[in-house]
This record gives structure tokens, C-alpha cells and sequence, in this order.
């Protein structure tokens, strides 16, 4: 990858006043006699550039007559050998040790294999090839062929001969037609051409390729991975899927693997090990500001959280730094937050959601053949599923009104007697008015023993001003009791002020103001100043009462001020509902759809579903934004809101969501 604007990018550079007999004879001292000392081995081994490394093997040889890397693997250990031994070597012999383990033994490491050969230039691949030879007597295209099969197998093949164009004169024509072919290959097609695939992703330039997949998205609708997961599968899907990111940003890709490699329960360790080395003299700066910008947290601090010891510590040296540290640089990754808040204070984005007013909608005939499929033995949970889920919520409103007129009966009554469980639930929630909804779903959160905060914040931090009002009116008529005194009673502390403050319905709708927007975002950004009551009353404060506009205002001038998102703040200075109440009003701020599709996700995930969140947010948002929430779903986690549904429900409940939901993405 070219340096941007012709700077070195990576985070590890060549030492000065380098003497490489000095620093041979000071890896001898750190691991003479009993033990060896660690620190010492890692701040001068990750201090030094893979060529001055090389300077150090030999002079150690020489002086010592050993060699250095045999010396450390016998003094060191674990995750830790791997990463200094894995430093020690030149870049084109690391990555045939890292092929050479993905092949050997039983089994493959096919996700090993599709990073390195995805990712390489053409000169990377040529020198990797020499390199294996060299090191294992063999040909890797043997070892590769002889291990893999398929469609897979032809790919790698083809990127192993690292034969891919590097013209950056791009033809109009042969953009138009490689498109057309890709296309014709692949949706056009009953089954695909896997080899038009390979041939032209395996083989034309990479800024060919861009203009290719803009050209795609044009003949087709559809990006070229929306395609590609299609048509393809298997190992032979994941490789085409990361050359089509490696084309679009090696950066990008390399920042979503080691995201990958530290995200949930454990770490993998070879992964991680693998990018850190191989990407730290390439492109670790661009990297660090991907991952920076994507996941909203720095690289180091992920590491940091993620390992321990001196392997943590030799990471860490070879990030080369914190783009969450507060300074005075204004870091490149920090700078890019600042452009994406930028972006999305004028951004508007037109939401939609999955269900409509039905054409030629008639309440009596629905309200008759509602009657019909509840009357007599048995109840007919397919004609009432189809009816409700395909009207609009001002249409159901007048079907009960119809079923009133005909019959002297309450549909609400009637449907609550003849259904039952989860789709009793869901059908129920879709015959209420959205306030009606709302209103229920709180006091369900607050009655009984135990409160159900998480309800509670998500129904109060993403409604608005309108909204809000309806629900306090809604709730004061069905209970008596205003909402207010129902929260005042049923929470405490701080969070009972959020919520409070939120319950008013009051937050300034006006646009933003940058001269109050500085100033709001130096108030809350004092946090080394005063006791943690102060820090949480200066966020409520602003948090619960200024418009979205103008708090995406806010929230760009804090990055400015801090190097921080403001989501980093309040996570590091809070704790409890307090905290998960004012970091969901944060992301409701920056993106509604992407703050419901997490929700969403991790209803779904794991052992068991949380069948009140999925029921809740399908409701409230289906004639709101749950379109928007698909598509956003899909981007986060790689798989259709319909799919997560499909496999996680069963018989009439995943029925009726999967009529809410509106389609698979």
C-alpha cells in the first residue's frame, strides 16, 4: 500500500544511532544466566526496524556464534515467543511461517490463508513465495493446492502468481464491461460463473476494481458483496469477500480483523499477533485511524483491556500510541471522528418503515373476517396474523372501531381470549395506538418486584418531544397516575432525574447554536474538576435537554477539545443505569437505527431470546424506521434481521415478526 501523500505510516521506525554489535551484546546480557529479562528483550527488540533486526541476528552470530532466534525461543514462552520470534524475522519468511502452520498437521487455517494472500502486492506475494522455498524446500503452490480444493483452491492459485495489474490508466470501456460480465456471472444467472469471479477480481488493478464496483452497483442495485454473499459460500465466499475489501481499504480490513480478534469472549491471539507484526513498518498509522474511526475506541485501549503482561506490553510498543489520549496533536484518528460528526450534524436521513396502509382497505371486511377466524372451535392465528400485520396502525384503529359497530364486542377482548404466549403479545401490541403501546410497555417495566431499566431507557431516550407527550397523556388516562410519579416512585438518584428530565418531553427542537455548542462541550468535558454528582448533573443537563442537531454539534467540538468520543467519557466516569441511560441517548443521537439493531442483535444472541425486546422494538418501530434498522442490522453483523428471526423463533411468533420485519436484506 502506497504511503499516504508519500509519508511513512508505520508505527515502528528505524532507530537512531542504531549499533547492531551493541544490542546483540545486550540480548546476550538480558538472557544470560537463570531466567531472562523480558522487558529488556521487548523494548529493544519493538524499538528496532525488521532491517536493523536483521543487522542484530548477524552480528549476534558472530559474536556469539548462535543463533539469536533459536536463543529466544529457549528463553521465552506462549503468546509472547510467538510475537518477539515472529519480529525477528524478515516480512516475506513471517508470513511463510504463518503460511507453513495454516497448512501443516491436520486441518487448515483457511482464514490465515485468505488474510495473507487477500492482502499482499504483487511484490509481497513474489517475495513470500522465494521466501517458503527457501525456508521449507518446497513450492507453496504445491502445499496450497495439496491442501485445499474448489473454487477456493483456483483463487488462492491465482493470487499466489502475484500477477495483478498495477496500470493505474484505467479504460472506461473495459470498467463497463467487467461489471457486465460480473453481473451476468453471478444475479443474471441460473447458478454463477465462479470463474469470471476469479478472473477478474484475481487479476485487474485495484483502482480498476473500484470504478468496476461503483459500475456493479449501477447495472445491479446491489453492491458487489451484497452479490457475492448470493452467489457464493464456503471459503471460496469469505476469500472473494476480503480481496473486495482489500481492494476497497487494506486499512479498513486489517482494523475490522483485529477488531474481530479481541471482540467477545477470548482472543485470537494469532491473529492478532500476525497483523501487528506484519502491518506494523506498512500502514499501522492508517490502521490505528480506521479503527479509530470505525469502533470508536482506539486500538490501544482495546489492546490494553484485551491482553496482560509483557505480550500486552510489546503490543502496545508496536501500536506506537493512543488515539484516545487527550493532547495537544489533535491525532489523525481523533481528526476523523471529528469529520464524521461533521457529516452527520447535516446529515437527514428519510426514514421508512415496513408496514403500510393497505389499498382498498374496507374495516367492516375485516372486522367480519377477524370475527370469522375467532368464532366456532378453534382459532384461525393465520387469517388474523395476515390481516393485522398487513395494515397500518390508523387502519386497525378503525377495524375495532368496526368490530364494535358490527358485533357490540371489544376486538382487543376477543383477540386476548382466542390467542395466547408471545403472538398473543405481538398482535395485542399492533392493535394499540403507538402511545397506547409505549404507555404499557413502561408500566409493564415498573410494576412488580424489580424494575426493568433497559425498557425503560430505550422507550424514553429515543421517543420525541410529540411522542412523549402522547405517552404521558395515554398513561395519566389508562392509570391514573401521571408517568411521571410513576418513575419518581419506582427509580432513584441520578438516573431517576434522566429519566424524569426525559419524561417532560421538553428537549430544545431548534437547530444548533456553535458558539453554545463549544461552550457545552467544555462544560461537560471538565471532568477532572469536582465529585462524580457534578460530572453526571453537567452531562443530564445537556444531554436530556438540547436539540439532536445541536448535540451532534456538541459532540463533535468534545472530540475536538479531548480526542475522545463522548461515549468513551461516560463509560470511563459512570457506572450503572446512569450510565447505560446516557450513553443510550448518545447513540440514539448519532445513529437511532443503529442503536435499535444492536438492541435487537443481542436479543437474539446467545442461549435464549429476549422476547421482550425483539416483541417491543418490531412493534414501536415497524411504521417508524425499522427499514432503516434492517439495513443498518445488516451492515453491523454480516446477516438479515429475517435471518437472526428465521433461526430464532419458532411456529406463530416468528410468523408474525417475520410479517413486521418485511422482507430479507
Amino acid at each position: 500500500m502506497a504511503p499516504k501523500g508519500g509519508r511513512y505510516r508505520g508505527s515502528v521506525k528505524d532507530f537512531p544511532d542504531f549499533d547492531a554489535s551493541k544490542d546483540a551484546e545486550a540480548l546476550h546480557k538480558a538472557m544470560k544466566g537463570f531466567g531472562s529479562n523480558k522487558e529488556a528483550i521487548l523494548d529493544l527488540i519493538t524499538s528496532r526496524s525488521n532491517r536493523q533486526r536483521q543487522q542484530i541476528s548477524q552480528a549476534f552470530i558472530s559474536i556469539y556464534g548462535k543463533d539469536l532466534i533459536d536463543n529466544l525461543k529457549s528463553e521465552l514462552t506462549g503468546k509472547f515467543e510467538r510475537l518477539i520470534v515472529g519480529l525477528m524475522r524478515p516480512p516475506s519468511y513471517f508470513d511463510a511461517k504463518e503460511i507453513k502452520d495454516a497448512v501443516q498437521g491436520i486441518g487448515t487455517d483457511e482464514k490465515s490463508l485468505i488474510e495473507i494472500l487477500a492482502s499482499r502486492t504483487n511484490q509481497e506475494i513474489h517475495a513470500l513465495v522465494t521466501a517458503y522455498k527457501d525456508a521449507y524446500g518446497k513450492e507453496l503452490e504445491n502445499d496450497i493446492t495439496g491442501d485445499t480444493s474448489g473454487h477456493f483452491k483456483k483463487m488462492l492459485v491465482v493470487l499466489l502468481q502475484g500477477t495483478r495489474e498495477e496500470d493505474d490508466v484505467v479504460s472506461e470501456d473495459l470498467v463497463q464491461q467487467d461489471a457486465k460480465d460480473l453481473y451476468e456471472a453471478g444475479e443474471q444467472k441460473w447458478g454463477t460463473d465462479e470463474a469470471q469471479f476469479i478472473y477478474i477480481l484475481g487479476s485487474r488493478s485495484s483502482l480498476h476494481l473500484r470504478l468496476v464496483f461503483d459500475e456493479y452497483k449501477k447495472i445491479s442495485g446491489k453492491e458487489i458483496e451484497e452479490s457475492i454473499k448470493g452467489e457464493l459460500s464456503g471459503d471460496f465466499e469469505n476469500l472473494m469477500l476480503s480481496v473486495v475489501k482489500c481492494i476497497r481499504s487494506t486499512t479498513e480490513y486489517f482494523a475490522t480483523r483485529l477488531y474481530k480478534s479481541m471482540k467477545g469472549m477470548g482472543t485470537a491471539d494469532n491473529t492478532l499477533i500476525r497483523i501487528m507484526v506484519s502491518r506494523s513498518e506498512i500502514d499501522m498509522m492508517d490502521i490505528r485511524e480506521a479503527f479509530r474511526t470505525k469502533y470508536e475506541k482506539s486500538l490501544y485501549s482495546m489492546i490494553k483491556n484485551d491482553t496482560s503482561g509483557e505480550y500486552k506490553h510489546a503490543l502496545l510498543k508496536l501500536c506506537g500510541g493512543d488515539d484516545d489520549a487527550a493532547g495537544e496533536f489533535f491525532p489523525e484518528a481523533a481528526q476523523a471522528a471529528y469529520q464524521m460528526w461533521e457529516r452527520s450534524a447535516v446529515a437527514r436521513v428519510e426514514l421508512k418503515g415496513t408496514m403500510h396502509p393497505a389499498a382498498d382497505f374496507h374495516a367492516d371486511n375485516d372486522a367480519k373476517a377477524l370475527r370469522k377466524a375467532m368464532k366456532g372451535i378453534g382459532t384461525d392465528e393465520d387469517s388474523i396474523i395476515n390481516i393485522v400485520t398487513q395494515r397500518s396502525n390508523a387502519q386497525r384503529q378503525e377495524m375495532k372501531k368496526a368490530f364494535k359497530s358490527h358485533f357490540g364486542r371489544d376486538l382487543m377482548a376477543d383477540l386476548k381470549s382466542e390467542l395466547s404466549g408471545t403472538v398473543a403479545k405481538v398482535i395485542l401490541g399492533l392493535m394499540m395506538t403507538p402511545a397506547q403501546y409505549d404507555a404499557k410497555q413502561l408500566k409493564k417495566a415498573m410494576e412488580g418486584a424489580g424494575t426493568d431499566e433497559k425498557a425503560l431507557i430505550e422507550i424514553l431516550t429515543t421517543r420525541s418531544n410529540q411522542e412523549i407527550h402522547a405517552i404521558n397523556q395515554v398513561y395519566l388516562e389508562a392509570y391514573q397516575k401521571s408517568l411521571e410519579d410513576a418513575l419518581s416512585s419506582d427509580t432513584s438518584g441520578h438516573f431517576r432525574r434522566i429519566l424524569v428530565s426525559l419524561a417532560q418531553g421538553n428537549r430544545n427542537e431548534g437547530e444548533e447554536d456553535q458558539a453554545a455548542a463549544v461552550e457545552d462541550a467544555k462544560q461537560i468535558s471538565d471532568t477532572g474538576s469536582g465529585d462524580s454528582d457534578s460530572i453526571e448533573t453537567r452531562f443530564m443537563s445537556i444531554l436530556c435537554t438540547r436539540s439532536y442537531p445541536h448535540l451532534r454539534r456538541v459532540f463533535q467540538e468534545y472530540v475536538k477539545q479531548t480526542n475522545h468520543d463522548v461515549e468513551h467519557t461516560i463509560k470511563k466516569e459512570m457506572s450503572g443505569d446512569v450510565k447505560d441511560a446516557l450513553v443510550a441517548i448518545v447513540r440514539s443521537i448519532k445513529n437511532k437505527s443503529a442503536f435499535f439493531a444492536e438492541r435487537l442483535y443481542k436479543s437474539m444472541k446467545g442461549a435464549g431470546t429476549d422476547e421482550k425486546t425483539l416483541t417491543r422494538i418490531l412493534v414501536s418501530r415497524s411504521e417508524t424506521d425499522l427499514l432503516n434498522i434492517r439495513y443498518v442490522f445488516k451492515e453491523m453483523f454480516e446477516k438479515s434481521l429475517h435471518h437472526c428471526i428465521q433461526n430464532d423463533t419458532s411456529g406463530d411468533y416468528r410468523k408474525v415478526l417475520l410479517s413486521i420485519c418485511g422482507g430479507d436484506d
